[in-house]
């Protein structure tokens, strides 16, 4: 599982975010956006931050640094805010994490050019886990110490939402009309034949390692272990049709 941390101080809410994450101090001495497990999007977005961001991580791509940040509701009695003091209280537990990265930008592709190699092997990431939200609207993206860095994949591996038609859906076409970086995404090809053959099994199972069994059993599963099971099954077999998903005439 991630590295474990225990929340201390509730510091303050992030609007941005439709599911109100914010910034907490924990007792490693960082601070940490949080991702709450009482959210409306309920604990699957959190299993879709750790998957994607984990496998982003071993695909060569920045991701900040996430861990399981336990959170006690106490916390957040001294909130103003009504509606945070309830997601607080409804998040007892483990919560999710990202490492907060004091000064980043918000990415601008007119102000943060990025070149082919990297648009490519986002954009390929992105279609694997059928990412609906990086447009340029709301990349998602961060420009820290001149690198560009991945956040907020509670969105993603939406088959997780209806897993009686998952099956069905495992090699859906990925539509990048409106990916922030299809413009510049002109190396798709050798993105291809480089990132497709390491999405395997074993990475996978390591990844799925990681997800707190808490956030896995719940309507759809009995058991954390037939979760795993049944991601694994889906997204192993997602990577091997690259060639079905991936935008038309990109593919090699």
């Amino acid at each position: 599982m991630l590295r474990q941390v225990t929340g201390i101080r509730y510091v303050t809410p992030l609007r941005e975010g439709g599911s109100l994450p914010g910034v907490v101090e924990a007792d490693d001495l960082g601070t940490y956006v949080a991702k709450f497990s009482g959210a409306g999007q309920g604990p699957k977005a959190l299993v879709a931050e750790v998957i994607c961001g984990e496998l982003a991580r071993r695909l060569g791509l920045a991701v900040p640094r996430l861990v399981v940040l336990d959170i006690d509701p106490v916390i957040g009695r001294a909130e103003p805010d009504q509606e945070v003091q309830e997601l607080l209280r409804n998040s007892g537990g483990p919560n999710l994490g990202m490492d907060f990265l004091p000064g980043a930008l918000g990415y601008d592709p007119l102000a943060h050019p990025v070149d082919a190699d990297l648009a490519s092997r986002l954009l390929w990431f992105d279609a694997y886990v059928e990412n609906v939200d990086r447009s340029w609207r709301n990349p998602n993206l961060l420009v820290w110490h001149r690198q560009v860095w991945l956040i907020d994949h509670g969105a993603c591996l939406y088959f997780h939402h209806n897993w009686p038609r998952a099956a069905a859906a495992v090699h859906r076409a990925y539509r990048a009309d409106d990916h922030v970086l299809a413009p510049y995404a002109t190396r798709l090809a050798e993105a291809d034949a480089d990132l497709a053959p390491r999405v395997t099994p074993a990475l996978l199972t390591e990844v799925l390692a990681l997800v707190p069994d808490t956030w896995l059993v719940g309507a759809d599963f009995d058991r954390a272990d037939a979760a795993r099971a049944a991601y694994l099954v889906h997204l192993s077999n997602r990577a091997t049709r690259s060639a079905v998903w991936l935008p038309q005439g990109r593919a090699a």
